[in-house]
């Protein structure tokens, strides 16, 4: 069983980072994104929300899922890379 990689300082604040931007634009989005227009708008701000929202899991995921691949070191001395 592959062993589970530990998150560096950095990962983590830009994890960190990641999050604070969505949590900010996705509060503009929302406030601005009927602003001026009367009776029904197109929720147009869903679609960036749901795929930023998508990416930032991505990240999460990489930070903190991430494994080590044993057959790394091979791979990269068949490729005399190492």
């Amino acid at each position: 069983m592959p062993k589970r990689i530990k998150p560096t300082g950095k990962q983590k604040s830009m994890l960190m980072i990641h999050c604070v931007i969505f949590a900010i634009a996705t509060v503009l989005q929302f406030m601005f994104y009927d602003y001026g227009v009367k009776g029904w708008a197109y929720p147009w701000h869903a679609w960036t929300v749901a795929t930023w929202g998508l990416w930032l899991l991505g990240h999460f995921c990489i930070v903190f899922r991430s494994t080590e691949d044993p057959g790394y070191d091979t791979y990269r001395r068949q490729q005399g890379k190492l």
